[in-house]
């Protein structure tokens, strides 16, 4: 292993107990040896280069690749031992100008037109049914779960953010309801069924789109739940509310005036919305390269810094703001140790290197929240500041009256959360 190698992980490794065998079978030590040994081993000379040049990206297709070999620990442990001692920010070489480089041209490549929205959402989404089952909970919510106490389930936690997000919007029977990036329904269909909407849910993804409409049939929601294969860019009508869950991470940096200003026009004057989206605490920043590349092509995690002031020029009102720091990083545990106790099934649908991959997505995802300053945040809008009561005890007792409902009206699919 090089000098500059050896070097560029000594200047960011300070704490904890990792070994590092290089290409050679040479082993080398970092950090203070606190904690419990983590082992990597190198399988040739390029890739620790391609580690030290571009570690963002280098790393992952290491690991993907069988280049990069945790001998001892997991890649999840690896990954909290390194985001434990240094952030992105704090990258030092090759890699803080890349880095840089990576932030300057960020819209570039998060210029999402429709048809390049379409094409990215297929990436992820529109990947075998059958993956998506190894990991989430019944009701396929896929994003962050709402822990009200740290020993609630998956589904339990998933059904409390639907409730908490209904709260939030204060629906009344018969409501106008705009989902927009609708996922498989699940959130949809409980507004339709629980609070008595009516929905229309838009989504990109043709697997989502023929999933959400067989939910709606199958559980006598037809007539109230409604989904379409359509870009929320193209919708022209009013609604009483919009919730978005997880879709505003897709819009990218150069198109933030042009969601909100879109909303504003599907807004009523006396609406309500709410925006749920995996933000940043650190403030502005790039794309990681590896989930740019394997994962969401396209994507970008903005700072709320970034998003409030896009929210101000189109002239929304935010009512509230609220900040979910550590529960998506205890639904991506949940996620990530479901996937591993079925991850033979995930090979036997793709293989080896694909297994490796979502691997890899879900421990770094996790490491992520708990170490690099991501979180997620809910902010109410609307046209008016009336629109929603002036203090949140509403959420509280709003919440109470749909836990009730849920039991008198719960589907096959939440059943399973109680």
């Amino acid at each position: 292993m090089s000098n500059y190698f050896t070097s560029f992980i000594s200047r960011h490794i300070k704490v904890g107990r990792l070994t590092v065998i290089d290409a050679g079978g040479r082993s080398h030590q970092f950090g203070d040896r606190s904690g419990q040994e983590i082992v990597v081993r190198f399988t040739d000379r390029l890739t620790q280069w391609k580690v030290f040049l571009n570690p963002e990206l280098a790393v992952g297709e290491a690991f993907m690749d069988g280049r990069l070999i945790v001998e001892s620990g997991t890649i999840y442990a690896f990954l909290e031992l390194v985001f434990k001692n240094t952030g992105v920010e704090k990258l030092t070489g090759p890699a803080r100008l890349l880095r840089r480089m990576s932030h300057l041209s960020r819209r570039i490549r998060q210029h999402n037109t429709l048809g390049r929205s379409r094409k990215n959402v297929a990436h992820h989404y529109d990947l075998d049914d059958a993956l998506y089952e190894l990991f989430l909970d019944k009701d396929r919510q896929y994003s962050c779960a709402y822990f009200e106490t740290p020993d609630v389930s998956l589904e339990q936690a998933q059904m409390a953010k639907k409730r908490h997000i209904a709260a939030k919007l204060g629906l009344e029977p018969n409501q106008r309801v705009l989902d927009i990036g609708s996922g498989w329904g699940g959130l949809g269909l409980y507004l339709a069924r629980v609070a008595q909407a009516d929905v229309l849910g838009v989504t990109l993804s043709e697997e989502q789109f023929s999933v959400s409409n067989r939910r709606a049939r199958d559980t006598g929601l037809q007539d109230r739940a409604h989904f379409l294969l359509e870009d929320y860019r193209r919708l022209d009508e009013r609604f009483d509310r919009i919730v978005s869950v997880g879709m505003f991470e897709h819009v990218g940096v150069g198109h933030f005036d042009e969601f909100f200003a879109k909303a504003k026009t599907l807004l009523k004057p006396d609406g309500v919305m709410l925006l749920h989206s995996i933000g940043l605490s650190d403030g502005p920043s790039h794309t990681n390269p590896w989930i740019q590349k394997y994962i969401f092509p396209g994507g970008y995690i903005p700072a709320l810094s970034e998003v409030l002031p896009a929210i101000e020029r189109q002239g929304l009102v935010v009512c509230d703001i609220e900040i979910l720091r550590l529960h998506y990083a205890d639904t991506l545990k949940a996620w990530r140790q479901r996937f591993m106790a079925r991850r033979d099934e995930a090979v036997a649908l793709y293989d080896e290197r694909f297994a490796r991959m979502w691997e890899f997505y879900l421990a770094a995802s996790e490491t992520a929240f708990r170490y690099q300053g991501m979180m997620v945040f809910q902010i109410q809008l609307a046209h008016d500041q009336n629109a929603a009561p002036l203090t949140r005890d509403y959420i509280a007792q709003r919440e109470t009256v749909l836990r009730d409902l849920e039991m008198e009206r719960a589907s096959p699919f939440e059943q399973a959360a109680e």
